[in-house]
């Protein structure tokens, strides 16, 4: 492993395990997704060195995201429970309301609503990392905060914080 993909990991695990938990809900699985990713930037390495890999690290996660939910979604194995023994260190740990709050949305929605909330994407962004037409990705974007806004008033209603 080059020194060069040694600090290029130490600098951007932190923002990808931030973003993996918020799209996610769980720390085990945002490390098994900032793992893989970074693995499949690290064979590529040279190619993606001069390029842009750490954009390229974050689609991966993002489209590796999607394709965990669906195959969870098929196979919801009734009793598996992660490995509670992960070194899983979220830095900046997200409101545990506003996980429960994402957990509500379809996986199209919640990643719709973390990239342009977390990543600063515009409806181009979104299309291009949920792999759909831009139509497709405002739909989902405003689905997805319209249900995030329905849930938080909900909250306020009862008092909640």
């Amino acid at each position: 492993m080059s020194r060069d993909f040694e600090a290029f990991v130490e600098a951007e695990t932190p923002r990808l395990l931030g973003l993996a938990h918020a799209l996610t809900g769980n720390p085990h699985d945002a490390w098994d997704l900032v793992q893989e990713s970074l693995t499949r930037v690290g064979v590529r390495w040279r190619r993606l060195a001069s390029d842009n890999p750490g954009g390229y690290a974050r689609t991966t996660l993002v489209r590796l995201n999607i394709d965990r939910a669906r195959r969870t979604r098929r196979e919801m194995l009734p009793g598996v429970v992660p490995d509670r023994e992960a070194p899983v260190e979220i830095v900046d740990p997200v409101d545990p309301w506003l996980i429960d709050a994402l957990n509500t949305l379809t996986p199209q929605q919640r990643t719709a609503v973390v990239l342009r909330v977390l990543e600063d994407l515009d409806y181009d962004g979104l299309a291009e990392q949920l792999g759909c037409s831009i139509g497709t990705a405002r739909s989902h974007l405003s689905r997805g905060l319209s249900r995030m806004r329905a849930r938080a008033e909900a909250r306020e209603e009862v008092g909640g914080t």
